[in-house]
């Protein structure tokens, strides 16, 4: 797992095949590297946090739950869509 800040109370983990962002303590979106597939969280958070989001992903990423999100983080993309 390597981390790395971004800027104030926004950082980077790259873990699993995943990039993954935190706003805060939060993980908010998520980069595959394998297949260039983004996931947001579609929850609706502080204007700080969308805009740690926003500058993050592509405008190509898809708005999922906070819950899908943290499953994909935790099992895997193809695991987390079988239990939704």
């Amino acid at each position: 797992m390597e981390l790395k800040k971004l800027g104030n109370n926004e950082t980077q983990v790259n873990q699993n095949g995943y990039l993954v962002l935190y706003s805060y303590h939060t993980p908010v979106a998520i980069h595959h590297l394998a297949s260039g597939q983004e996931w947001r969280t579609s929850k609706k958070w502080s204007a700080t946090t969308s805009k740690h989001i926003n500058k993050w992903v592509s405008d190509k990423a898809i708005a999922v739950t906070q819950e899908t999100l943290e499953a994909i983080i935790k099992d895997g993309y193809t695991s987390a869509l079988q239990r939704n």
